[in-house]
């Protein structure tokens, strides 16, 4: 075993315990961003001025009329940008636009004494626009050719060859939903500069140094003149990588300007017409199959959505590309990826970035082709799992890929899948108007950024002389439990009680240069960097130890708070320790890092191993639908889920519940609407509420939801054996959206192939229920909504 992976006598991490905050969380009592205005003195709050246009030239911006408005005291312009006028990395992204790129761009921001002020005179500010024609749908940008960003291209084998061979190939094309995040906060920001003129941000963001460094080039300064702080996000799930260090940067301008601390914070309404959603695709494909329903070949590209700026489209399209395999091997593969330029928000990370899109379309493929190859939909998946030695398409080893086939076939043992099939049978054979249905699907994840300098972190641990114990590292807390772990690796490599460590908030003065807590990577890199920095103490402190316990320090070991030599009676408690370690000069602080190994990849080449390993995965989900309405229930779900040796299992088996429920709302509810017509609303996002916006709720839980964590699954390499759980999950709700399609399926003539959009709304299950009722698995060529399935014979034309 490796020494990362090892772990001491009597650990701390692999104990079922709450989240470190879950007090806090339900008596109302924890902090976030907003919540610290009441605290400080003299803020104005900021408002933004939006221009409720998809696309137009400014000609004209009077901000005159706002400064009439009582409470009004400055209104933030691109004239006030003492530094570069753009809040994205990839510099497309300007922070005060001359041009409106989508509907409700904020060109101004208006700075008021009270939030009602300022939203009365962002009212007041007018703004003259020179109309130009927009791209809204992602039907238009292809038509239109309207793209940008790199253009990828993933090939693997042969891939004329590999149809050659098939006796079976279909095509078909897929455009499948966008979703926004909706964390409970808001994007938020505090600012204030102190008397040094430092600048002091208190933002609500997965990547603080990021923040730092946009906040910086705004302002015309060097990093180390800004502080970013993150207490803790009201939710993130990607949102808040990339897309808060504009709003961070107008709260900072206005506090430079102004002197006085700047509030930015978006209501509900604000935060979804102006931030970034998951990308909605389109795909179109060919797949070949042999006789035995293998997979022989797959040519496909992928469009994502980008929106109006580039923001992390590019890594989205490549991480979609690098998961279309998902499970399955894939030996001649020629996939292409591009990024289609709309003039909607910028689109941005969700959990999975891009994983998902890619792995979506694959299981659709396979749900769709299995009844028009004679199989069950469950067998042909199986019958493609990747073996031992099999690479992906993109040239990385899977590693252990007989855990593809260990979750799946323990869920089939734990949920009693063979009985239940036939339960099901009987139930629809007795039930006209009412069908059911049970599906299985599979996940293989990659875990790792891709891009390889984000996979590094950095920790400092203080050990105060009393013996307690603070540490801060780079990885932030958006409810994911990430702090809980921290705690619990930090007690175990020290080998103390949980009680006398304590996490300090993310900050960029403690921890430099980090990466977004995102790509599940944030236990993984803080972890072993905490642990680096907790062993290199400990190293000191065995010395110590050893001196006084009268022994050599390799054979003294500290557990449960205690230091003992090996065979000795003898007793050292861990304050008495560090006590005197202090007096013998003994530095009791350490600086951890750790950067990830193994990791290669060419861009352009599209090749290399860019993950450090796979997580797996497998769900069973069973589904009622009415026939009347499409309307419909999931009666059960059963899951078994890959974390390594988990960190703690409590929070890993509530991500792995929350992830399965944010992915089935993605594929059956959350339903985004733009206007898309030519009157003056066009380009506007029509589902800007909870109310229009359909979330996932207690109603739409599974009646019976079992969740279980693979058992002996030590991730060699990886801290104390431990494995991602933030992604992954998600794609587990598949098996939800393939059920939904078979019970569909299951109201017309045996072997029907449906065709089931994304999200499987009640009102798309009912289409597909008509579909399977007009028999159209007819396989000879038949076109529906965009799908032509043709079989071999009709293929080449005999």
């Amino acid at each position: 075993m490796s020494h990362l992976s090892e772990r001491p006598e009597k650990p701390v991490v692999g104990v079922s315990m709450p989240h470190e905050s879950a007090t806090l969380h339900v008596t109302g009592a924890a902090l976030y961003t907003d919540d610290l205005v009441h605290r400080t003195k003299d803020v104005l709050h900021a408002y933004p001025v939006q221009v409720m246009k998809a696309h137009g030239r400014i000609i004209a911006l009077r901000t005159e009329p706002a400064l009439a408005v009582p409470g009004v005291v400055r209104v933030l312009t691109g004239a006030d940008v003492p530094g570069v006028n753009d809040a994205g990395m990839k510099h497309d992204e300007p922070l005060f636009p001359d041009t409106v790129m989508f509907y409700g761009h904020a060109v101004a921001w208006v700075l008021g004494e009270t939030l009602e002020a300022a939203r009365l005179g962002a009212a007041a500010v007018e703004v003259e626009l020179d109309e130009l024609p927009s791209v809204v749908t992602l039907q238009d940008a292809i038509a239109g050719e309207s793209f940008h960003g790199a253009r990828p291209l993933m090939v693997t084998g042969d891939v004329d060859a590999g149809f050659a061979d098939s006796a079976h190939v279909f095509t078909g094309e897929f455009q499948f939903s966008d979703q926004e995040h909706f964390y409970l906060e808001t994007h938020a920001a505090l600012a204030h500069i102190d008397e040094g003129e430092q600048v002091f941000i208190q933002s609500s963001t997965q990547h603080p140094s990021e923040t730092q460094e946009i906040v910086a080039h705004v302002l015309g300064l060097h990093s180390h003149e800004v502080t970013v702080q993150c207490l803790r996000m009201g939710g993130g799930f990607g949102g808040k990588e990339m897309q808060p260090h504009g709003f961070a940067a107008v709260a900072a301008l206005g506090a430079k300007l102004t002197g006085r601390p700047v509030r930015v914070r978006l209501n509900r309404t604000q935060d979804l017409t102006m931030s970034g959603k998951r990308h909605g695709f389109h795909a179109q494909w060919k797949i070949g199959f042999d006789a035995d329903g293998r997979i022989r070949a797959l040519d496909a590209t992928l469009t994502g959505d980008g929106g109006w700026s580039l923001d992390l489209s590019e890594p989205v399209v490549a991480r979609a590309l690098c998961h279309i395999d998902n499970t399955y091997w894939i030996p001649n593969a020629r996939i292409a990826g591009r990024i289609a330029k709309t003039n909607k928000v910028s689109n941005t990370a969700f959990r999975g970035f891009g994983g998902p899109q890619g792995m979506l379309v694959i299981e659709d493929i396979m749900g769709r082709c299995a009844p028009l190859l004679g199989l069950d939909p469950m067998e042909l998946r199986e019958r493609n799992f990747y073996q031992q030695g099999q690479p992906t398409p993109y040239g990385q080893p899977v590693g252990h890929p007989e855990r593809i086939s260990a979750v799946w076939n323990q869920v089939l043992d734990n949920g009693g899948i063979a009985d239940r099939k036939r339960e099901i049978a009987a139930y629809n054979a007795a039930h006209p108007n009412t069908k059911r249905a049970l599906a299985i699907t599979g996940i293989k994840f990659g875990i790792s950024f891709n891009l390889t300098a984000f996979n590094q972190a950095g920790a400092l641990v203080l050990v105060y002389k009393d013996g307690s114990v603070l540490i801060n590292h780079g990885g932030t807390e958006m409810g994911q439990g990430l702090h809980t772990k921290m705690l619990q690796v930090a007690a175990t490599t020290l080998g103390i009680p949980l009680h006398k460590v304590r996490l300090a908030p993310t900050r960029t003065d403690k921890v430099p240069n980090t990466s977004a807590t995102a790509a599940s990577s944030g236990a993984d890199l803080n972890g072993a960097a905490v642990k680096d920095a907790c062993e290199q103490i400990r190293e000191r402190l065995l010395q110590v130890a050893g001196t006084q316990l009268g022994t050599n320090a390799s054979d003294v070991r500290i557990v449960e708070g205690v230091a003992r030599g090996l065979g000795s009676d003898k007793e050292l408690a861990w304050d008495d320790l560090v006590r005197t370690a202090y007096f013998q000069r003994v530095q009791l602080s350490a600086s951890g890092y750790y950067r990830t190994e193994g990791l290669h990849w060419d861009a352009k080449a599209f090749q290399g191993s860019p993950f450090k390993y796979f997580s797996y995965g497998a769900a069973a989900a069973e589904v009622e639908v009415d026939g009347f309405t499409g309307a419909y229930r999931i009666r059960r779900v059963d899951i078994v889920h890959d974390v390594g040796d988990s960190l703690s299992p409590m929070i890993d088996i509530g991500q792995v519940e929350g992830g399965f429920v944010q992915g089935a709302g993605w594929l059956t509810l959350e339903d985004m609407r733009w206007d898309t017509g030519d009157g003056p609303h066009r380009g506007r996002l029509l589902t800007q509420a909870a109310s229009t916006y359909k979330l996932p709720s207690f109603s739409e839980m599974p009646e019976e939801f079992n969740v279980t964590l693979m058992e002996n699954a030590t991730e060699e390499g990886a801290v104390y054996g431990s494995k991602a759980v933030g992604e992954p999950p998600l794609m587990l709700a598949f098996s939800v959206r393939e059920a939904l399609r078979q019970a569909a399926a299951a109201f017309g003539p045996s072997g029907v192939s449906v065709e089931l959009a994304s999200p499987a709304t009640p009102e798309a299950v009912y289409w597909a229920i008509e579909e399977a009722r007009r028999g159209a698995a007819s396989q000879n060529g038949h076109a529906d909504n965009g799908m032509v399935r043709i079989d071999a014979t009709a293929l080449s034309g005999a």
